[in-house]
């Protein structure tokens, strides 16, 4: 999607940090992807489901954080307007996140922003654990935080085959901040360590995709504090990109392109066909029509 180039970007809803060397090989090639998806935490873009060890348990419910995250390190003072975030990724991320922020406060009751979003590179720590470049872009519970390494964006087109585009990009992060919404009303604290195609895991990251593909189809009407709307309409070729990104990370789609057998009872996020289509009911129906928690399996 495309920013109107004179609205104006409230950058305080994004941080950014530096980090650790990157370790050699982290991202490249497909056995990543497999042991991401084997793991029941973030799987190249999700929720870091780290909340099984005693201390984050007590975090979740204190609102504490068990890990001192690091400062920020860098700068978003280049990000002013709408143009900038046309031609820079961090510039927008801080857009998209100022307006995810304020379509989501007129959506949820009583709703409560999550902390800044964390733009990083290489490495950096969240009350989840170690966040880096292999992860990918993930929500933590535990510090309420989005951390995405924009350079994953490079990877979801290089390795896994996405076709790339702003929306694409915005996309995971509207993914990632639909999983705060879900943390808000309580539906991510039902999900245990299960996988399977009818697990808690999967309900949860297709209720994401529903709120993200929400957000799209109003994005456009969210505005700034002078009225000038953020984004200009949504296009087909828009709405395309974000299909790659989402048909991209499939559960099916991983296990296929890193030559594991399909095997549905190891799902953690959903098919590619899911994916597209949870996306689409949020953008067709709205943010009401994305209860994955409450219908039968035949309908996921």
């Amino acid at each position: 999607m495309t920013f109107n180039d004179n609205v104006r970007i409230d950058t305080s809803k994004v941080s950014k940090r530096g980090g650790g060397a990157r370790r050699g090989g982290m991202i490249a090639g497909g056995g990543i992807g497999v042991a991401l998806l084997l793991a029941l935490g973030s799987q190249l873009f999700g929720v870091n489901l780290n909340v099984f060890a005693p201390a984050l348990n007590q975090a979740l419910g204190s609102g504490s954080v068990i890990s001192e995250p690091q400062p920020g390190t860098g700068s978003l003072e280049g990000c002013a307007a709408g143009a900038d975030a046309n031609r820079d990724v961090e510039c927008r991320m801080a857009a998209a996140s100022d307006s995810l922020d304020r379509y989501w406060a007129t959506q949820v009751g009583n709703y409560r922003a999550p902390a800044p979003v964390v733009l990083f590179s290489g490495q950096t720590q969240s009350a989840c654990g170690a966040a880096s470049s292999a992860t990918g872009p993930f929500y933590c519970p535990g510090d309420e935080t989005i951390y995405v390494d924009v350079s994953f964006f490079d990877t979801l087109s290089r390795d896994y085959g996405a076709s790339g585009g702003s929306l694409s990009q915005m996309y995971v992060l509207a993914h990632e901040w639909g999983h705060h919404i879900s943390n808000q009303i309580g539906t991510l604290q039902s999900v245990g360590r299960e996988s399977g195609p009818t697990s808690g895991s999967v309900r949860l990251e297709l209720q994401a995709d529903c709120f993200a593909g929400a957000w799209v189809q109003n994005a456009s009407t969210v505005t700034d504090d002078q009225g000038v709307p953020f984004l200009k309409p949504v296009t087909q070729q828009e709405i395309a990109d974000a299909m790659s990104a989402a048909a991209a990370v499939g559960d099916d789609r991983i296990m296929e392109s890193s030559g594991v057998r399909v095997n549905p009872e190891r799902f953690t996020h959903g098919t590619s066909e899911q994916r597209q289509r949870w996306f689409q009911v949020g953008y067709q129906q709205g943010p009401t029509a994305c209860g994955t928690f409450d219908v039968p399996a035949a309908q996921l």
